[in-house]
């Protein structure tokens, strides 16, 4: 099934660290001059900040805040390492709360010193620990599956199936799923979980990027929509048979970018989004 063509902006993000070298206050001036609705922010733009009133001059400059990023990192074989992870979490909250974003997404974190089995449960029992204080805020919880390339210490969510396997266990509609292309783009199970993630009502957030080949950097060589292998608008095709229908984000970590021209490079994904996603 074809998806139908992007015409306008009108389901267009970014997130603030695609264009990292902008302040929280160029990105929200850069973004709503160019049209785009949406934004995501991360919590670095944050520091030094008072949320709310960042949050009051994202709304008042037309964009919609779409999330908070990030959160999670909760396993780990200290234990004091876990209760710091829950203290910071706790943060996280309150930051979106603040903000006014009903949304944070969760980087889930891994432990290479300890087993995949034993993080992903140090996963669960962080993110019902959080539960009732999120709920509280009005503040949902995004779980996002990272390639296995990020399983050592990044994350022990690797598949979107494991992640949904999370979400049903918990069984809470403040708790669903984050799906980022980039990540999950390779999974021959992918239409069949994004289903699943459908069939729950847990589908909360879609970011795209590209896959670069060769890629010089497993992090921070993400491409812009239209220069890799990534099937965008099939992906897109079955995020929106399975009833999402939120906004498209776009999160590029890309050091070549991030030395670029800033507003150029704006130009580029905005003209990227329209063709490709």
């Amino acid at each position: 099934m074809n998806p139908s063509p992007i015409h306008d902006l009108s389901r267009l993000c970014i997130h603030t660290i695609t264009t990292r070298p902008w302040s929280i206050e160029t990105s929200i001036r850069q973004y709503a001059e160019a049209g785009v609705k949406g934004i995501t922010v991360w919590r670095d733009a944050l520091v030094g900040r008072d949320p709310a009133a960042v949050g009051q001059h994202i709304r008042e400059s037309g964009l919609h805040i779409v999330s908070l990023c990030r959160g999670g990192f909760f396993p780990s074989v200290d234990r004091h390492k876990r209760s710091l992870a829950i203290d910071d979490n706790r943060k996280a909250i309150e930051e979106a709360h603040q903000l006014g974003a009903g949304l944070i997404v969760l980087v889930c974190g891994a432990d290479p010193g300890q087993s995949m089995e034993v993080s992903r449960e140090q996963i669960r029992e962080g993110i019902e620990t959080l539960l009732p204080e999120a709920a509280a805020a009005g503040v949902k919880l995004a779980i996002e599956p990272l390639h296995p390339m990020f399983a050592d210490n990044r994350s022990a969510i690797n598949l979107l199936s494991q992640a949904n396997d999370l979400v049903e266990q918990m069984g809470s509609p403040w708790v669903g799923v984050a799906i980022d292309v980039y990540h999950l783009w390779w999974d021959p199970h992918l239409e069949q979980e994004i289903a699943r993630c459908g069939r729950n009502k847990a589908l909360f957030a879609y970011h795209v990027s590209d896959w670069k080949t060769p890629t010089v950097d497993l992090l921070n060589d993400r491409g812009l929509m239209g220069e890799g292998c990534i099937p965008l608008k099939k992906i897109r095709s079955w995020v929106e048979a399975a009833g999402f229908n939120g906004f498209n984000e776009v999160e590029i970590f890309s050091d070549r970018y991030w030395q670029t021209d800033q507003p150029a490079f704006l130009q580029q994904i905005t003209a990227a989004y329209l063709k490709h996603v």
